[in-house]
């Protein structure tokens, strides 16, 4: 009995797994696909999806979540071992975009369906170590900015949103926008523009 119930969880989870995937990449392709095409997409039935996510709106909760496992992943990753501020905040915005650039039209979508607090919330942790690091730098004078940590994380934050929403409008080209980003970001820290601009393209070149 245990060998069939463990046999029917692995199927489960796989068929959920699946289902996951091929959601991401329908709603890449789609923003407005309906469990339906899901469904059809992943070649099973629909009461199948429903099956493990009740309604389009939690399976979007879902990959937002997954979403922001993989950004935390990516930004703490990056940033190990990584003395200087200014270094670390680079690191970490160029792996984020990498990262986020696969969900950006996922996250734009899920500002409709999750809505922007909930994204938020599921930030948190992600914010929290940034605080921390822009924190040191302004401790350091590696930044400048008049805005205490707490505050510039939230701007950083909406930063990048915003221009994640301007690739998405065609504002800006998504293979520049990674690193025109990241010098937005140091930018707002108070990083000379000039020196964000090398930090940058040294950092991205090297990786």
């Amino acid at each position: 009995m245990t060998a069939m119930t463990t046999g029917s969880t692995s199927r489960a989870d796989a068929n959920r797994r699946r289902i996951l995937d091929i959601a991401l990449a329908e709603l890449l392709r789609d923003p407005d696909a309906s469990m339906d095409q899901i469904a059809r997409a992943a070649g099973v039935v629909r009461r199948t999806v429903y099956g493990h996510f009740p309604s389009r709106e939690a399976l979007i909760s879902t990959l937002v979540d997954e979403a922001v496992g993989a950004l935390s992943d990516a930004d703490a990753a990056v940033r190990a071992g990584v003395r200087d501020p200014a270094e670390a905040v680079a690191r970490s915005v160029l792996a984020i975009w990498q990262t986020a650039d696969r969900y950006r039209l996922l996250i734009a979508l899920a500002q409709r369906t999750v809505t922007v607090q909930g994204i938020r919330e599921r930030l948190a942790p992600l914010r929290e170590a940034k605080v921390a690091l822009l924190q040191r730098g302004l401790d350091t004078g590696v930044f400048n900015s008049p805005l205490p940590a707490p505050a510039l994380a939230y701007v950083h934050e909406q930063m990048l949103f915003a221009l994640m929403e301007a690739v998405n409008d065609g504002l800006l080209a998504a293979r520049e926008a990674g690193r025109s980003a990241t010098v937005a970001v140091l930018s707002a820290a108070g990083v000379p523009a000039a020196r964000a601009t090398g930090l940058v393209n040294e950092v991205a070149e090297g990786a």
